[in-house]
């Protein structure tokens, strides 16, 4: 696909620029890729979901696989961000369709700029309103708890803040809390008095102490809000890639090469996201959110197939407003993607965490080679699609 455009950008007169340039040819078969692709992105993103969520899979599968997808589909996501997303909205953006004015600046770079720092100011202020609502509350929350590695993203030095934060908050409590809390101290002071410095692990020491009371449990470790938010960042991304994944694959002219390509880059991509939903931990009545997720990444490249079906008589992938608007979507998706897959799930994932910054180099060096092996994976799909 890509290859056809840099192709046609040699000779213009070989663009068109105009309306019905949709490839019209393997109607059966683009109407069967809908139902092939959906049943491929629902295999990815569902089952590491289910198989996490359901009990007789859940003991059938060693943790080691599980492992394994969700470190291969960090790497995924990373490279989705800039071989699948800002690279075509680069090419899109300086199309040959387009005034000449969107050829002074790099647009899609730049705007792939604007995404990351909106992505992280929303952030941001999310998490700092969070955080003054459990204090309200008279509960600490621990900053780096938030996101899709949530289970293992609490870093050394945020742990030690929420522990002396909790500590503050015990000591203005009633004298029944101070003594149940000053209990808790004690417990943990003996555990660890012998013992040799270790970066703390998933949950805080308060939330371990405090296991018992459910609502201490989540108010403390990762909320549910702020787990919510950090899977739609995430999903907000790969949705918006998914439909222009299926708009290009109705009318694009090289569809057979693209279509088994986008079996795999949807397997892979669906793998990335769903053993991401596997991980996050929230309450019962909110068990149903990372399912509804996998539902979602399964639906939207077909949904986009269907629709460029219905309109590709109409509709040209190279047309300067399908350019302009292809291009632009790119790039805030790389933006998102780009800060998900470093900042959420590649330092949470391995700077604060526990298990990686304690445990063996072997375990450390696996890991790091199945995130380099879904980028690079991913990156090669990026020759053809």
């Amino acid at each position: 696909m890509r290859h056809a455009r840099l192709l046609a950008r040699d000779d213009d007169d070989s663009v068109n620029c105009g309306s019905g340039g949709g490839d019209r040819r393997y109607t059966g078969l683009r109407i069967a890729s809908i139902f092939i692709i959906l049943a491929t992105s629902l295999i990815g993103a569902l089952f590491p979901v289910l198989a996490k969520r359901t009990k007789w899979l859940s003991n059938r599968i060693p943790t080691r696989v599980f492992d394994t997808a969700k470190y291969f589909g960090s790497g995924v996501i990373i490279a989705t961000s800039l071989i699948h997303l800002l690279d075509p909205a680069i090419d899109e953006l300086s199309s040959p369709c387009l005034p000449e004015g969107w050829g002074d600046y790099p647009y899609a770079l730049g705007i792939c700029l604007i995404s990351i720092f909106l992505i992280f100011i929303t952030e941001l202020v999310a998490f700092r309103w969070g955080t003054a609502m459990l204090a309200r509350m008279g509960l600490a929350h621990d900053a780096h708890g938030h996101g899709l590695a949530s289970h293992a993203a609490h870093g050394p030095e945020t742990d030690r803040a929420t522990q002396a934060l909790t500590r503050k908050q015990q000591g203005s409590d009633n004298s029944l809390t101070r003594e149940k809390s000053g209990d808790v101290e004690s417990q943990h002071s003996r555990d660890h008095e012998h013992d040799e410095p270790q970066y703390p692990h998933a949950h805080s020491d308060v939330e371990k102490h405090h296991g018992h009371h459910s609502h201490h449990a989540d108010a403390l470790g990762d909320s549910p809000s702020a787990q919510i938010i950090g899977i739609a960042v995430l999903e907000f991304g790969v949705l918006l890639h998914s439909v222009l994944i299926g708009l290009t694959l109705a009318v694009n002219d090289e569809f057979k090469v693209l279509f088994i390509v986008i079996i795999f880059h949807q397997m892979f991509e669906g793998l990335g996201v769903g053993s991401r939903l596997a991980y996050i931990r929230l309450p019962q009545k909110y068990n149903f959110i990372p399912v509804v997720g996998a539902l979602l990444f399964g639906i939207t490249t077909p949904i986009g197939i269907a629709v460029g079906l219905g309109v590709r008589q109409s509709y040209n992938p190279d047309s300067t407003t399908a350019s302009i608007v292809s291009g632009i979507l790119d790039s805030f998706s790389s933006g998102i993607l780009l800060y998900t897959g470093l900042v959420e799930l590649m330092a949470h994932e391995f700077l604060f965490n526990s298990d990686m910054l304690n445990g063996s180099n072997a375990k450390l060096a696996y890991a790091i080679g199945c995130m380099m092996l879904g980028a690079a994976l991913m990156a090669l799909l990026g020759k053809w699609a």
